[in-house]
């Protein structure tokens, strides 16, 4: 989970709850009619949660440049050579470096490393001497996809 972009995304959501409860203040909230606050302070509230939960959702998804990268990116698999765990995660994953030597055909093959938040699931997939699919952005070598 790309973490800065959920912040961003309820950052954005507060400035808009923000404004818009000032508008509600200043300006609905005097013009209802008697007896209506209580339900108009629910609606408020409930419109918060939404927009949070939708933002939040929105912000998980995949990037429009990884969706397109798992489409049109070059097919290649990548042969894990070390496995460097870096860390557990907020979620039941873990943060681990992968070194690679990576193929793609066409091309003379190359290592790197790759960096990727393993689940449970796929961690007996993520040991050395392991074969992964992979695609490849082929403007940037360097820009690399793992396909699990």
């Amino acid at each position: 989970m790309d973490h800065a972009r959920v912040m961003r995304a309820l950052a954005w959501v507060v400035a808009g709850y923000l404004i818009a409860l000032a508008v509600w203040l200043g300006w609905l909230a005097p013009h209802a009619p008697p007896g209506t606050v209580p339900y108009q302070v629910m609606i408020m509230v409930g419109l918060f949660g939404t927009a949070c939960g939708g933002a939040v959702t929105w912000a998980s998804m995949p990037t429009r440049a990884d969706r397109r990268l798992r489409r049109h990116g070059l097919e290649g698999w990548a042969r894990i050579e070390g496995v460097h765990p870096l860390g557990r995660t907020d979620h039941a994953s873990e943060l681990t470096e992968l070194d690679v030597e990576l193929t793609v055909p066409g091309a003379d093959t190359y290592s790197g490393t790759i960096v990727v938040d393993v689940m449970p699931v796929d961690k007996a997939r993520m040991v050395v001497g392991q074969t992964v699919p992979i695609r490849v952005d082929p403007q940037d070598r360097d820009r690399i996809i793992l396909v699990l």
